[in-house]
């Protein structure tokens, strides 16, 4: 099963109000494993960058001038995602820029029947604890200490480790769909063990026993068993 693992800056919360991408990072996965394989660029959103903005994510309207704009890149991108699941943090938030992109090229919007929140998932395991990445990679022990600003790529990379926690673990994760089966498949060797035949004991009391038996009996005043 492959899915993507992708994260997006942009100038600001809103496509509707003129706000633009700026990054894409996208992680591919397959049967929870991370490949290797990534999508990343920078885009010339053609506006000014707010300051509040610039401070999230520290692209500046300088270093992106000689960026390429989405359209430019918009092949790349749908390439490499293919027909795949995407998985987002607060997805409808990226979603809704991928898409105002797209559309603006002329091109079909991302289907939302391929998004998959994480924000949602974990509200399922972890109902009113903090779901934002930081709280999430504390909780569950991922390294995040070279996150010193907000950038795709480097939030894709670390929500696909947060993603394996909230479907499972870890563990589930280092499994390959093949290798699970072999270890279903493969019949397990159990050792014969070879019995021995050992002769009935006799449990008969001796003469000795019986005798000393009846003179415990009469021994014993007035039993019960007389009554």
């Amino acid at each position: 099963m492959r899915e993507i693992i992708f994260d997006t800056e942009t100038t600001g919360l809103d496509p509707r109000n003129g706000d633009r991408l700026v990054e894409i990072g996208c992680v591919e996965m397959v049967n929870r494993v991370t490949t290797g394989a990534t999508f990343h660029c920078y885009l010339n959103p053609d506006r000014d960058m707010p300051a509040a903005a610039e401070a999230v994510h520290g692209l500046s309207a300088a270093f992106l001038a000689d960026k390429p704009r989405f359209h430019e890149k918009a092949a790349e991108f749908l390439e490499f995602i293919g027909d795949s699941m995407l998985v987002a943090h607060n997805a409808s938030f990226d979603f809704g820029f991928i898409n105002a992109e797209l559309e603006a090229c002329g091109l079909e919007p991302v289907s939302k029947t391929r998004m998959i929140d994480t924000v949602a998932l974990a509200k399922v395991r972890h109902p009113g604890a903090k779901l934002s990445l930081d709280a999430l990679c504390s909780r569950y022990g991922i390294d995040r200490s070279h996150r010193t600003l907000h950038g795709a790529l480097l939030d894709a990379e670390l929500l696909a480790q947060v993603y394996v926690e909230l479907t499972g673990g870890r563990q589930i994760g280092l499994e390959l769909a093949g290798a699970r089966q072999e270890t279903i498949a493969a019949p397990v060797a159990m050792p014969v063990r070879e019995r021995v035949f050992r002769p009935a004991r006799p449990h008969s009391a001796s003469e000795a026993e019986l005798a000393a038996h009846a003179a415990f009996l009469e021994s014993v005043k007035s039993p019960l068993w007389n009554e």
